[in-house]
């Protein structure tokens, strides 16, 4: 079986992050497997090493000044589909709404529903939904919403977890240890959010929860890691830095985090911060339990679904305060957590997949 498996970014973003995990494991139960992705700001590789038994082939992607969101998309668009060669696969899975557009006939996973109200990028948004000729979601929440919304079928495929990796760097072995004491070095006590500064990861809101939490303990810092999107957020970015300002906060942002280094930066924090107002899964927040942090998320039905009782639930900037603070003074046992992010496996994930694959062939 030879697979494309199509995503729209070789940056640490959620859905590049699940197709990489995807393909490797897809491998490894024998599948052929080439992974397509733009290349954007002179990329020659993935955000991370990829299994050299896994085929890549960049489209690269050149930058333009002064170019819309909306030409940026449609660019993107344009350059996948003009160099994709569908031919040559048994199975095209596309991951995006720009690799959706791009390849024409495909699976799809919707990871979540984004609302656009370009005309051009809801257009697009419409299209990979309703045109691919069978869909995946990651959690039954989203499945609900395409059945509510579409009238289509899905099949949920959860993510699954590279657990051990942030099981390893919240061990007791030295090395992990020291990795860990490095950064609280660096920072002290620290309260960690992964997804950068955008609207839907809720940043706004994170800043106005850690304003009320350092009025109760003054001694914790807020630092936020990740980031990278073909959209342009400068006006949330700019309300962001206005929110900071106004309350006196000063956020440590790191922007992305070398793959090597995040399971330590999350293992050696205090409490995880998951506040974003839209996901398909969770998975920062789900390796943040792997690494037997508390975690502290948004209280969605996608979230209440995938998590149940292993974090805690929060829908204000002032219950998030409360919760996290509850996280900090308190003591949380991690096994649960643990062993949510543990049952979750990419070898399960991607034979789940080759079944459907072999349910759904290519029209």
């Amino acid at each position: 079986m030879r697979v494309a498996l199509l995503t729209y970014s070789t940056k640490p973003r959620g859905g590049v992050v699940h197709t990489l995990n995807l393909a490797e494991a897809l491998v490894d139960s024998g599948v052929d497997v080439t992974v397509w992705s733009l290349a954007r700001q002179g990329d020659r590789g993935f955000f991370r090493a990829v299994d050299p038994r896994v085929h890549t082939s960049l489209v690269d992607y050149p930058e333009l000044a002064d170019e819309s969101v909306t030409d940026r998309i449609v660019r993107s668009i344009a350059l996948l589909r003009g160099a994709f060669t569908p031919g040559e696969y048994d199975v095209v899975h596309a991951q995006d709404c720009i690799s959706a557009n791009a390849v024409g006939t495909c699976i799809r996973t919707i990871h979540h529903l984004d609302d656009f109200t370009t005309p051009v990028l809801a257009e697009c948004h419409e299209k990979a939904i309703v045109e691919p000729y069978a869909h995946i979601c990651v959690s039954e929440a989203v499945a609900a919403e395409v059945r509510t919304g579409w009238g289509l079928l899905p099949t949920v495929i959860p993510n699954g977890v590279l657990a051990q990796r942030f099981i390893d760097a919240a061990s007791n072995d030295a090395s992990a240890a020291a990795l860990r004491e490095a950064w609280r070095w660096r920072f002290g006590r620290y309260v960690l959010a992964v997804g950068g500064i955008e609207p839907r990861k809720g940043a706004i809101d994170l800043v106005e929860a850690y304003y009320l939490l350092r009025q109760r303990v003054p001694d914790v810092r807020l630092v936020i890691a990740g980031g990278e999107t073909l959209f342009d957020y400068r006006d949330y970015r700019a309300a962001f830095e206005r929110r900071c300002s106004e309350l006196g906060v000063r956020p440590l942002i790191l922007g992305a985090v070398n793959d090597a280094h995040l399971p330590s930066l999350v293992a050696a924090s205090s409490a995880f911060a998951f506040p974003s107002t839209k996901e398909g899964f969770g998975l920062a927040a789900m390796e943040a339990l792997a690494a037997g942090r508390p975690v502290v998320t948004r209280d969605l039905p996608v979230l209440r679904e995938v998590f149940g009782k292993t974090v805690r639930y929060a829908c204000t900037p002032t219950e998030f305060a409360d919760e996290l603070i509850d996280s900090l003074e308190g003591v949380s046992d991690p096994a649960p957590g643990r062993a949510l992010a543990t049952s979750l496996t990419w070898e399960q994930a991607a034979r789940r997949h080759v079944e459907f694959y072999e349910s759904h062939p290519r029209p």
